[in-house]
């Protein structure tokens, strides 16, 4: 799936935060999104995702204009969103997190959770566990799990390595990528740069609400890179 973003501007109120941002995910491509905190990523994606209207420009999958389409229906478009924070449902279990998905995704079979659990098996064994007693880690991966199991084409994440462990960081990426080796496009927004240039092809940087660099990530000099960052 072929996401495009055309000069995209997003405001609170009269105050505008993103100032025409342009930005193509081709097909089966993986692309990473970075900038320092208050730049702009977030309210990107929840002008992507319908949360938050524009002000002006186009969004595009595979040429289709989803602009004025509601939440839902960008995700039934093919879209799995994980949202910054882990967010989860804290008084259900993982198990019921994982149903209420399925049932509002209107996949009555057990086998989209079953393949989302394939992607982390560790879940299987906290299925019972109320997801608010689940660590920072096994929430961000039951969040994951939960975007899989509306089987997106497109999957956007937005900053799953935040405050989680190195080992569950490193079960995360195996994931990720395994995901993009199956043909699923991935939009990832992070700042943990050595993790995002392991995973992405190609990458963007926000400062300013704009897009101020891009590129592949194959001839990027991470210590470089990590300057253009700090901008």
């Amino acid at each position: 799936m072929r996401l495009e973003l055309e000069d995209v501007r997003i405001a609170y109120g009269r105050a505008e935060v993103v100032f025409g941002v342009s930005l193509d995910v081709a097909h089966h491509s993986f692309t990473c999104l970075m900038g320092r905190n208050g730049v702009g990523k977030t309210t990107l994606l929840n002008g992507l995702m319908g949360v938050l209207p524009l002000k002006a420009g186009a969004i595009r999958l595979d040429g289709r204009d989803i602009t004025r389409l509601s939440t839902p229906q960008r995700a039934r478009a093919g879209i799995g969103y994980v949202p910054q924070g882990h967010q989860v449902f804290p008084y259900l279990t993982a198990r019921e997190n994982l149903a209420v998905v399925r049932d509002r995704a209107g996949r009555g079979d057990q086998s989209a959770v079953d393949d989302a659990l394939d992607v982390f098996p560790a879940l299987r064994k906290l299925l019972g566990r109320p997801a608010g007693l689940l660590s920072g880690g096994q929430a961000q991966q039951l969040a994951i799990a939960r975007a899989l199991v509306t089987r997106p084409q497109l999957l956007v994440l937005d900053e799953p390595t935040e405050g989680i462990q190195p080992s569950i960081i490193l079960e995360i990426e195996d994931a990720i990528s395994a995901l993009h080796s199956s043909g699923m496009t991935i939009l990832l927004v992070e700042q943990y740069v050595e993790f995002a240039l392991r995973l992405a092809q190609r990458y963007a940087v926000m400062d300013g609400g704009l897009i101020v660099h891009s590129g592949d990530t194959a001839s990027i000099d991470v210590a470089g890179f990590s300057d253009l960052l700090a901008v």
